[in-house]
């Protein structure tokens, strides 16, 4: 039974310093007007996994006793950016368009977020364009494909409500018959 007390007393320690993440909206940035440099200082979480695709191919075509034999080599490049992955505001292009970078170190490396009206305004990933079931996004300059569940993938921060009360406290001393 101690055991079982000292796991649930760990446990609760655990969730309450855990981040409480809230997801990043286009309410909450025209609440506060945060600068560049004030976004800069804010980390963000990614809300869903989000994978970048891209497919390679490289064909040979030799002629071989009269025939023509074609070599196709498929070959591709995966990048997965797992849900809860921190990142980092670099700039903003223009209004309402955030830059994130989630790699570690190098900066050319990031993802375009802005605000989402189909989810409440979130700010969430954005694609060049948007297919049926995909879309395409730049990543180091290159051309990525992303399904388009994708789209629904948003920043997250770690917002705490700091509530500043300012109470005085008067205490009657009573009234007494003259």
């Amino acid at each position: 039974m101690k055991g079982f007390l000292y796991a649930a007393f760990l446990l609760t320690g655990l969730v309450a310093c855990s981040p409480q993440l809230t997801p990043f909206s286009q309410d909450l940035y025209d609440r506060y007007r945060w600068t560049d440099e004030e976004l800069k200082n804010i980390q963000f979480y990614l809300s869903d996994d989000i994978v970048l695709y891209k497919k390679g191919d490289s064909s040979e075509a030799s002629i071989v006793d009269g025939k023509i034999k074609i070599n196709k080599e498929n070959t591709g490049e995966r990048i997965v950016i797992k849900k809860g992955t921190p990142g980092v505001f670099l700039f903003s292009p223009k209004a309402n368009r955030f830059a994130i970078s989630f790699h570690e170190s190098d900066d050319s490396k990031y993802l375009m977020f802005g605000p989402n009206e189909a989810i409440k305004g979130r700010y969430a990933l954005l694609a060049k364009d948007w297919e049926k079931y995909k879309g395409t996004v730049t990543y180091q300059d290159q051309h990525y494909t992303v399904k388009a569940d994708d789209a629904l993938s948003i920043l997250m921060v770690d917002l705490e409500k700091a509530v500043n009360n300012q109470i005085k406290n008067k205490e009657e001393k009573g009234r007494k018959i003259n």
